[in-house]
């Protein structure tokens, strides 16, 4: 019967189960301290020797015959230096073994072999000893609970808690802290054991160097479950075992053999990390022990399991939040991929493919894939040193691993560079988003299925009996590479996975959804102390001023378009941005500055790339205004910008190129970085404490640029600090909430999506058959000569024609209508096995088609000359602290819909101009207005219906008929205000805004009867 955690009362008690447990579970032989333990060398001798004279009868021989009498001194003291040498490690000891002068190489450890084919490997595997000893003293005067071992050497030391008993895993880590010396020869940085464990009945946490107290711990543990028919870990902690132990798992599936030989074989390893000081320019080579966290090791662990049974025939997304360590759970699933064999000894994979989206490969990828244990010519980086070329001889050569840049892909189809054929991979894509959804995840998926559109498979009669392929069969050829592969299974990672990224890379579960395969939340790295919770601290600003009309005209403009043009005058104001530049320096300088022992930097997330310009030269104006020499700003954005006549770059600005200024960035002399559309995503600088947003941010780009702030910065106890200028917080914790704990796909786009928009298309009367058929003949030649390229030309100057000679507004929709269809239609054939051949002559035909519409609006009119602006004014508005993130994990993906010609709503430009003042506005008839809101309330207190529904609904239902019953009360009470309950009327963002201010009053005032 299993033994429950409220049995156990003492420690003791713990540290006895947890021996039995090894021992009739796992086989261990339990081991005497006080006989066995050598605290010189960390190794139980009489086991070291039994497992090499059982192994290496043959070898040990060999070494008697040379030391003689002296043969197990030799050994000893050989293995301990190899082991403690400055350039060698326990681990690489474990994998390696170790050479003597006279030609004797001794295994220490035998791996698990990848086959069974091979009995005396087989053998040898068995061979290996894990033994345990209790009360080991390491040092006199300091004892450890419990020491694992392999073959007689230390790997494991465990410390132990009895929460019964009144202490946990904290008092643990503790204990290593204060009272374990760090430089025995047990916890020696590589040559001592791989972990030091903290365990308590709930909790585990390791160490894999002790540093006295400043060593860090780490969680091992599994995660809290939402609920028991929801697995997904979302917090930190253990679920509760029903029957057992907490932590039960650690010898369930930790301290197994076959677990700790996968460890070291696979997992641990010696990060060489080389790091610069940006102030000196000098380098150093950091070393690191790196074991997997629990979540790391379950990841790899279930996707090989899935892969040994199911090979290429499955796409599988990996949502692991930042801080998860995604660049190691990659390369540990690389080399294991590598060489692994399905149920019938069979190998999986030809290649293994990392890619990244990223121009330049991402170095600390390519690092973390090379410096894991592997053979010489197994792994080629293609950096940004490397062409397409290089890619394809690579895919065609016997290299293993290949990390490249998504793009490389493209160019190879571009080119037919390559014919592959019977070869399997394994695509492991980092952080997958916008781009493995359209034409460069499409690239990939026909490079890797086989090359050349023309080709088709060997059983094809009609290539066999020689004859010209027809335009429709190299359709079909064309659309079976794109999509799943069958030689092809797809890894994707990313911690916000679109609706897109769910559909082509989900898996589904049982309510029918597409989710991940595997999980680790951002919830779970909040509590667990690895990244931030970077809305903690988020206070809202807004901006108020007044319009005023500066001509005597009053000119019909495009309603919208005017708007959007003032908001771009507003945001480029030179007063508006220098107010707001008063705001951040002020409050960085007195709020942000001492943080990180003076080391905090901050961003500044501009509206535009002009914005972002004038953002810096406002700021160097007012820090020499000001007489500040301690702070000092970067800026970062694309390409050229052209203001009053002068043209500005990045570099131009900074004084350095582009490539450097993240080095740049890390120096002490700057602490401001201004960003228009750059460094929002994947940019990890663990100094920046402060965010300042004057820009609109929605979805996952919210997510993404805000999550800048959540590196850990140790020793630091680092505090974030988000002011933001645009965004309401409610409308950002909106956007953090799919992502919080697990996301799910609610519904995708389908075939009649598709057929709707090729509807509305045909509508428009601007195609013609038979052109599309001649135009995809052409297209699918080998070859053409340049009057068949002008020919092509001519068939899509037919429909263009027809496209001009509609009005604007069909124009654009026309426009806005083909680049749905292309971008759904290139969407489905990858993610579904949908094929329909002549649609996709219409894809071919458009995609090309949509190049050549040029249509000139009518929004080209100048808005400067036309308004002034006056009267800025900047308000705080709110304060979010510690927010309780409501998780809504369903995603919907946007289903595309034909566009409508409707004729852009003309106002006067007075009249746009009285809207925006009414919502912006600081100045104003404020007294005129106050009263009539005063008014819709007073209607909506006498509202019987609204009554009712008061007594008899939670504030959370009241709301629905709230919003219905304000919209009688302005029609009720137009004539007590015409002008501003007109205005009402027509915007419901303003009317909710208002009528909002006073819902809960309503509410409570009826519901009690008042």
């Amino acid at each position: 019967m299993p033994i429950r955690a409220d049995q156990l009362q003492e420690k003791k008690d713990y540290q006895n189960l947890i021996l039995e447990e090894l021992r009739d579970r796992n086989g261990y032989v339990i081991r005497n301290a006080q006989t066995d333990w050598d605290a010189d060398f960390a190794m139980d001798k009489e086991l070291l020797f039994q497992f090499l004279n059982t192994t290496q009868p043959e070898k040990m021989e060999k070494l008697h015959k040379f030391y003689a009498d002296k043969t197990e001194k030799t050994v000893i003291n050989y293995i301990n230096r190899e082991i403690t040498k400055d350039r060698s490690s326990l681990i690489y000891v474990l994998k390696n073994g170790v050479e003597f002068d006279n030609g004797v190489k001794l295994d220490i450890m035998y791996r698990r072999p990848a086959t069974s084919f091979n009995e005396k490997l087989a053998w040898q595997y068995e061979q290996n000893i894990l033994s345990v000893m209790e009360e080991v003293y390491h040092k006199e005067g300091e004892r450890i609970d419990l020491v694992l071992f392999l073959n007689g050497i230390a790997i494991f030391a465990v410390e132990l808690k009895c929460n019964t008993s009144g202490q946990n895993y904290e008092n643990a880590i503790n204990q290593y802290k204060h009272e374990r010396d760090p430089h025995t020869r047990l916890f020696r940085f590589k040559a001592g054991v791989f972990a030091a464990f903290a365990m308590d009945l709930d909790e585990v946490y390791f160490c894999t160097s002790l540093r006295g107290v400043n060593s860090s711990f780490l969680p091992f543990n599994i995660g809290m479950p939402k609920s028991p028919d929801k697995p997904y870990s979302i917090g930190k902690g253990n679920p509760h075992n029903e029957n057992g132990i907490n932590v039960s798992y650690m010898w369930e599936q930790i301290w197994t053999k076959e677990k700790i030989i996968l460890l070291i074989e696979r997992f641990v390893f010696i990060e060489k990390k080389k790091e610069k000081n940006i102030e000196t320019g000098r380098t150093k080579v950091k070393e690191t022990v790196i074991f997997p966290r629990y979540h790391q090791l379950r990841a790899v662990e279930r996707l090989v399991a899935d892969i040994k049974v199911n090979r290429t025939s499955q796409n599988y997304l990996i949502e692991h939040s930042a801080g998860s360590g995604k660049t190691n759970t990659i390369a540990w699933l690389t080399h294991i991929l590598a060489s692994l064999h399905d149920t019938e000894d069979k190998n999986i994979f030809s290649n293994i493919i990392v890619i990244t989206d990223r121009i330049i490969v991402d170095q600390q990828l390519q690092e973390a894939v090379m410096g894991i244990d592997h053979k010489t010519g197994l792994l080629k980086v293609l950096d940004d040193k490397c062409h397409s070329d290089d890619l394809a001889q690579a895919l065609r050569g016997n290299t293993k691993i290949i990390v490249t840049t998504i793009h490389k892909f493209f160019y190879i189809l571009e080119k037919n560079l390559l014919s592959l054929k019977d070869k399997t991979f394994a695509v492991l894509i980092d952080e997958a988003h916008s781009s493995t959804e359209g034409d460069l995840m499409r690239a990939v998926t026909h490079v890797l299925a086989g090359g050349k559109v023309e080709e088709l498979p060997e059983e094809t009669p009609e290539e066999e009996a020689g004859e010209e392929l027809t335009t429709d069969e190299k359709i079909k050829v064309e659309r079976a590479k794109a999509g799943k592969q069958p030689n092809v299974t797809m890894i994707a990672f990313t911690a916000t996975p679109k609706p897109g990224t769910l559909q082509l890379f989900g898996t589904l579960n049982d309510e029918g959804k597409k989710t991940c395969f595997d999980l680790y939340s951002m919830r779970q790295a909040i509590e667990e102390g690895y990244i931030l919770n970077v809305l903690d601290n988020y206070v809202t600003w807004q901006t108020y001023f007044k319009i005023n009309k500066a001509i005597e005209d009053d000119p019909e403009l495009q309603s919208i378009t005017a708007k959007r043009k003032i908001a771009r005058f507003v945001d480029l104001h030179d007063t508006n941005i220098s107010q707001k530049i008063e705001i951040i320096i002020e409050h960085f300088r007195q709020n942000i500055a001492d943080s990180l022992g003076g080391q905090a930097k901050a961003m500044v997330v501009t509206s535009s790339r002009p914005a972002a310009v004038k953002y810096k030269k406002e700021f160097e104006k007012y820090i020499e205004r000001n007489g500040y020499t301690n702070i000092r700003a970067l800026i970062a954005f694309s390409g050229k910008v052209t203001l009053d006549g002068e043209t500005y770059t990045e570099a131009g600005m900074n004084g350095f190129s582009e490539e450097t200024l993240r080095d740049e960035f890390d120096k002490s002399i700057y602490q401001v970085l201004l960003v228009a559309n750059k460094y929002q995503t994947g940019f990890d600088q663990p100094k920046l404490v402060a965010m300042y947003v004057d820009k609109k941010l929605r979805g996952v780009s919210a997510v993404q640029t805000l999550s800048r702030l959540n590196r850990i910065f140790r020793p630091y106890d680092k505090r974030t600090f988000i002011l933001d200028f645009k965004n309401k917080a409610e409308d950002i914790l909106k956007a953090f909430a799919p992502f919080y704990e697990e996301t799910e796909l609610f519904d995708t786009i389908s075939p009649s999506d598709i057929r709707r928009l090729e509807e509305e298309i045909e509508f428009y009367n601007i195609l013609t058959e038979n052109d599309i058929i001649e135009f995809n003949d052409l297209l699918y030649l080998p070859k053409r000569t340049a009057k068949q390229k002008q020919r092509m030309w001519a068939l899509l100057d037919n429909a263009a024609r027809e496209v001009r000679k509609k009005n604007t507004e069909e124009q654009f929709a026309i426009r806005t209508t083909i680049r749905r269809f292309l971008k759904s239609y290139c969407f489905l054939i990858q993610a579904t096995c949908y094929e329909n051949v002549e649609l996709h002559k219409r894809y071919n035909y458009l995609s090309y088609l949509v190049k050549e519409l040029d249509i000139k609006g009518g929004n080209d009119f100048d808005i400067a000359d036309k308004i002034t602006v006056s009267g800025f004014e900047q308000k705080q508005t709110g304060v979010m602290a510690n927010p309780e993130v409501e998780s809504k994990p369903e995603l919907k993906m946007k289903t595309p819909k034909p566009a409508q010609p409707e004729a852009e709503q003309l106002k006067m430009l007075s009249v746009i101009i009285e809207e925006i003042n009414t919502i912006y506005g600081s100045k104003g008839d404020t007294g005129v207005r106050t009263k009539a809101a005063m008014q819709i309330r007073d209607i909506l207190l006498k509202d019987a219906r609204l009554r009712a529904s008061a007594k008899n609904n939670p504030f959370s239902d009241f709301k629905f008929t709230y919003k219905d019953s304000v919209s009688d009360a302005l029609v009720a009470g137009y004539d007590e205000n015409v002008d501003f309950y007109t205005l009402l009327l027509g915007n419901e963002e303003l009317r909710d805004k208002i009528t909002e201010v006073y819902m809960k009053e309503v509410y409570e005032s009826l519901r009690g009867g008042k």
